[in-house]
């Protein structure tokens, strides 16, 4: 069986579309081929800036031929019947069939597909993929109507086995497939044959092209990271950088530079942004003072000079971005040291945060209050709290922050430290955007975790207050990740604060009804991220259904006591004995038309199992209500789980619906009992099985 290599030949395309592109080009062909009846045996692609290559090993030579046997209409059924039944099937009348069946004769079709050639079936599919190749953006160029990421310049296209390769024809606007490509376009340029994958990569080495993109981030790495090290520095990790940074050539060739001594004082991070953003650098620090002394780059190719010349160049218009960089950084600590930020918290009266919910510094003002109001919860200092907020935000108007807004918050630490404002204020001015993502650190600071909550909380209320609410997978203002930061801000600072006192105390005046639904989005938020922990969301509605509901992380502490519980033999089986108890008392409430809710009296019981089952319910009810007062649900959830052996015995020993009718309703009013105490700590109804 031949191996497949195909390569689609082109003017660089960007770094961040490569490797979908590949993985789309071998979707595309491989599903279309299997599609078609050509299977294989495996398949690889690769990418890099010029080229885009998918190899298969052990394809079919051929289709196999199909047969396939279609029932049609009696042969004495109307002539249009059968007339459509010879439409649908390409044959004749008297290609059809005749076969007695029970009801009579009845006409089939027996059709044979006969196999294609693989070559035939391949051009039919890297046409159609190359013509409707799915690229973020693509270009028309010339008279062709073939759109592209960048000009395509050829088209490989081999199948190989032990007789040899052959091209397999094909031709798309003007560009003819054959079994040539080109290697490096400075180092080795010119076309060359290629007979299999194996020669073809190796050929391609030898003209100064890594083929795999793993293979050039590797080498990348390792030679950046010895540079450094013969230096006794170490390279600033970023592999979304050297992801980019691999995309860019195909003959990594690494190069160290040193940063102008005027430079050095800035911020680290000011300098390794600069040179990520506009220069695909990355940052060398010295690992004594943390300080960024120097640069890598990585050049496309070789030269006689080693790379000074480029350097050299690189040098130079660094030079030039941190000139900017350091004069940003110059004004904007005289605005800092001089008049404490204000100017900068001016601005803000300027900028609009939404139409409909005014401009940011509208915007400091409600976080300012709600911070003030909430800091004792978590045992931050108010007048700290309200500082902080006011100044958090004040970087947005400062000119290090314009140009990089990926430094807004880190930027506002260091002017409030220059401004000689409180250190909490100046953390919490970095921390307050936190956390971000899911894997995120969550400020623990208790200023810090004030205004992020403050913040966070804001712009929740805000935008439900005037029904912007994500729908369905569009959330344009990342609310879905507020809630989620919110949540986990309250659960690693063990905040216990009902929300709804926060929404009604958060400046927007939500109705009733608008503050009831934003605390079900955050129910819903809490059951995907409480998912991940595993804890089930039927142990999550349990919870749900009890009082203080908007108590996050008292309902948090509830759902892992209950899951913990569950877990154990003894609370399944309670939750097996609940259920029987209440699907009883449930039909004979239903029946009787009356509610067993007055108690059931001892002296009624006639059996051992019976009194015993009065004393664990006796002894449970205080302990139950003595933890959930001080929220110790371990402790509730485990009195509640010891009742599972006096329940189990008492169904065991006794039948609930006696003939005697006062012993019957006693111990209806028993099952009463055991519901109502259970339901004390958690409503197992919503648990499922």
């Amino acid at each position: 069986m031949p191996d497949l290599l195909i390569e689609l030949f082109s003017e660089e395309i960007p770094a961040r579309m490569q490797a979908r592109a590949a993985e789309d080009l071998k979707k595309l062909v491989t599903d279309g081929l299997v599609d078609a009846g050509l299977t294989y045996a495996g398949a690889a692609a690769f990418h890099t800036p010029r080229r885009l290559t998918l190899t298969l090993s052990d394809l079919l030579a051929n289709s196999p031929t199909l047969r396939e046997e279609r029932k049609g209409p009696r042969v004495d059924a109307p002539e249009k019947a059968v007339e459509g039944f010879l439409r649908s099937t390409g044959l004749t009348r008297d290609q059809l069939e005749e076969r007695d069946e029970k009801k009579g004769k009845v006409f089939y079709a027996v059709i044979e597909k006969p196999g294609r050639p693989a070559e035939e079936i391949i051009a039919e599919v890297l046409d159609r993929t190359i013509r409707n190749f799915p690229w973020p953006k693509s270009m028309r160029w010339g008279a062709g109507s073939l759109r592209w990421v960048r000009p395509l310049h050829s088209i490989l296209c081999i199948l190989s086995d032990e007789a040899g390769a052959r091209v397999v024809p094909l031709e798309v606007e003007g560009i003819v497939s054959s079994n040539t490509t080109e290697g490096h376009r400075f180092m080795a340029p010119g076309r060359f044959v290629v007979s299999s994958f194996d020669d073809y990569a190796a050929q391609l080495k030898r003209r100064f092209v890594v083929l795999d993109a793993a293979e050039r981030a590797d080498a990348i790495w390792q030679e950046a990271t010895n540079q450094a090290f013969a230096c006794g520095l170490e390279v600033v990790e970023d592999r979304g950088l050297l992801a980019e940074v691999s995309g860019l050539v195909e003959w990594p060739v690494v190069l160290m530079g040193e940063i102008g001594a005027d430079f050095l004082g800035l911020p680290p991070e000011v300098l390794q942004t600069s040179m990520k953003e506009h220069q695909k650098f990355f940052s060398v620090k010295n690992p004594k003072t943390g300080r960024i002394e120097r640069f890598i780059t990585v050049a496309n190719r070789e030269t006689r000079d080693n790379g000074a010349t480029i350097l050299a160049g690189n040098q130079k218009v660094l030079s030039a971005r941190l000139s900017d960089a350091k004069f940003f950084w110059e004004n904007d600590l005289r605005v800092a040291r001089a008049q404490k930020m204000q100017p900068w918290i001016d601005q803000l009266s300027n900028v609009t945060f939404h139409a409909k919910l005014g401009s940011q510094a509208a915007r400091i003002d409600r976080i300012a209050a709600l911070a003030r109001v909430i800091a004792p919860a978590l045992g931050a200092n108010a007048d700290l709290a309200e500082q902080a907020a006011r100044t958090a935000k004040a970087d947005l108007s400062s000119e290090m922050v314009y140009e990089f807004p990926e430094l807004q918050g880190l930027m506002g630490r260091y002017y409030a430290e220059a401004a000689g404002l409180p250190a909490e204020v100046a953390l919490a001015c970095q921390e307050h955007y936190s956390p971000l993502g899911p894997t995120d650190d969550v400020p623990t600071a208790a200023v810090s975790a004030t205004v992020a909550l403050a913040d966070k909380l804001d712009t929740l209320t805000g935008f439900w207050a005037i029904d912007e609410k994500p729908t369905g997978s569009k959330d344009p203002f990342a609310l879905r990740r507020a809630a989620l930061g919110v949540i986990r801000l309250l659960l690693v600072n063990d905040v216990t604060a009902p929300l709804t006192g926060i929404f009604a105390g958060a400046g927007h005046d939500l109705a009733p009804e608008v503050s009831a639904d934003l605390l079900s989005f955050f129910h819903d938020r809490l059951k995907v991220h409480l998912r991940d922990e595993g804890i089930r969301h039927d142990v999550i509605d349990a919870c749900l259904a009890m009082e203080a509901n908007d108590d996050i992380t008292l309902l948090v502490k509830r759902a892992r006591a209950l899951s913990e519980t569950l877990a154990t033999d003894d609370g399944t089986n309670l939750v097996q004995g609940f259920k029987r108890a209440n699907n009883i008392l449930t039909q004979a409430e239903e029946k009787d038309g009356v509610a067993y809710e007055f108690g059931a009296d001892r002296k009624f019981a006639e059996d051992a199992a019976e009194t015993a089952l009065f004393d664990a319910l006796e002894a449970a009810g205080p302990k139950i209500a003595a933890a959930l007062e001080t929220q110790d649900f371990a402790t509730a959830m485990a009195a509640m789980a010891a009742l599972r052996a006096p329940i189990d015995a008492f169904f065991e020993a006794v039948q609930v619906n006696a003939e005697n009718e006062i012993v019957r309703r006693n111990r209806l009013n028993l099952l009463s009992t055991i519901r109502s105490t259970v339901l004390k700590v958690a409503d197992l109804t919503k648990i499922e099985g």
